[in-house]
C-alpha cells in the first residue's frame, strides 16, 4: 500500500475542498469602518480673540491583517455644518438622528464620546455613507490647505497633508468612488517631481492613471501622462506604451489639456 501523498489544493475532493473554504472564511472579517474621538485641544487664538476645542477625528479600517488609523481635527461647528447638509439632502434617512449638543452637560472627553457614537451611526445609514458629503467632511480642509501650500510652492508641507488625505481616501474607498483619490494622487505625484524625488512621483501618478482612463476623466490624463514619459525617461524606465498614448493624444486635436500642476492648484478658493 502505498503513503498518503501530501495534501494539496488539486488532490482534494469536493467535500475537503469545500470544508477548507469554509475554514478560510472562518478566519477573514469584512472591512469596516469606525470612527473614534481619541482626544481633543483647546485652541486660543489672538485676532479676534477667542477659544475653542477641536476634536481629533480618528477613521479605522477593522478587519484587514493591520488596523488603519488617520486623524484629523474638527471642531464643534464643522460637525453642524455637516449635520446640516445631511439634512438638507437626507431629512428622511436621518430624522431619528440628533447631533450631540454643543452645550451638553459633561466632560470634553463626554462630548467627543456623543461626536463619537454620531459619525458612526451616521456612516451606518447606506446612502449617507457613499455621499460626497462624508469625503469632504474628512478632508475638504486638509485638501484645500494642501493645495494653496502646494500654490505657493511650501511642496513638503503641502505632502504632508496630501498623504493625510490619501490614507483617509484609502479607508473610505470601499464606500467612495475611486475617482475621489484622482486629485489627491495627482498632486502628491506634483509635489514629489518638483521635490526632485522622480520615483514617488511615478509611482503616485501610475497609480492615479488607470481610474483616469476607466473614469474619463480627460483633465488629468494628458498631465499624468506628460509626467510619466518624462520622469521614466530620467530613470531609464519602459516608456514605449505612455509615449504611444501621449503622442495620440496630442495627435488629437479636439483634446486639449493643462500641465498636471495647473489642474491640481486650479481650484483652490
Amino acid at each position: 500500500m502505498s503513503e498518503p501523498s501530501e495534501v494539496s489544493g488539486s488532490g482534494l475532493t469536493t467535500k475537503e475542498l469545500q470544508q477548507r473554504w469554509r475554514e478560510v472564511k472562518g478566519t477573514q472579517r469584512p472591512h469596516k469602518v469606525l470612527f473614534d474621538i481619541p482626544g481633543s485641544r483647546l485652541v486660543e487664538e489672538q485676532d479676534p480673540p477667542c477659544k475653542y476645542v477641536v476634536y481629533q477625528v480618528a477613521v479605522m479600517v477593522c478587519g484587514s491583517f493591520s488596523a488603519q488609523c488617520m486623524c484629523v481635527e474638527r471642531r464643534y461647528s464643522d460637525f453642524f455644518c455637516f449635520h446640516q447638509k445631511l439634512l438638507e439632502e437626507f431629512s428622511e434617512e436621518l430624522e431619528e438622528l440628533v447631533l450631540p449638543c454643543k452645550l451638553m452637560t459633561g466632560t470634553v472627553w463626554g462630548r467627543g464620546l456623543a461626536l463619537r457614537d454620531y459619525l458612526n451611526q451616521v456612516f451606518a445609514v447606506r446612502c449617507v455613507r457613499h455621499s460626497p458629503l462624508f469625503h469632504e467632511f474628512l478632508t475638504g480642509k486638509e485638501q484645500r490647505r494642501a493645495r494653496a501650500l502646494l500654490r505657493g510652492g511650501q511642496f513638503k508641507a503641502a505632502l504632508e497633508q496630501l498623504q493625510i488625505v490619501l490614507r483617509i481616501q484609502e479607508n473610505l474607498t470601499p464606500w467612495q468612488r475611486p475617482t475621489l483619490m484622482v486629485p489627491t494622487l495627482a498632486a502628491i505625484a506634483v509635489c514629489h517631481r518638483d521635490l526632485e524625488e522622480p520615483r514617488e512621483a511615478v509611482a503616485a501618478a501610475h497609480r492615479a492613471l488607470p481610474t483616469v482612463r476607466r473614469w474619463g476623466m480627460s483633465e488629468y490624463r494628458g498631465g499624468l501622462l506628460e509626467v510619466l514619459v518624462d520622469l521614466s525617461y530620467r530613470l531609464q524606465l519602459p516608456v514605449a506604451r505612455l509615449q504611444r498614448e501621449l503622442t495620440a493624444l496630442r495627435d488629437d486635436h479636439a483634446v486639449s489639456w493643462c500641465s498636471l500642476k495647473e489642474v491640481v492648484v486650479r481650484d483652490v478658493t
